[in-house]
């Protein structure tokens, strides 16, 4: 298993035990978290330092949004342009 998908998996796998509102509902890359509920603001917030903690990275505030946080996917692909930064 490549890196991105490892990390991918994990996050997924966070959010259903930690974070998920509904444990009812997997959690898949594409998984809208915000505009269907399962995630709220401070499931995002854990999720940031989730993130920032397993990746070694800072994640400015400036960069928590519906954009970067509405699925795994948007944020796989913000931690790969945060790395090529």
């Amino acid at each position: 298993m490549n890196p991105v998908t490892t990390f991918t998996v994990a996050l997924c796998e966070f959010i259903d035990d930690e974070v998920s509102l509904d444990p009812d509902t997997a959690v898949e890359p594409d998984t809208d978290l915000l505009t269907t509920g399962l995630v709220d603001s401070l499931g995002a917030m854990e999720i940031v330092h989730w993130i920032e903690e397993s990746q070694g990275l800072h994640i400015d505030p400036a960069e928590v949004t519906i954009e970067n946080f509405q699925t795994v996917d948007r944020m796989i692909a913000l931690v790969a342009r945060l790395k090529s930064q």
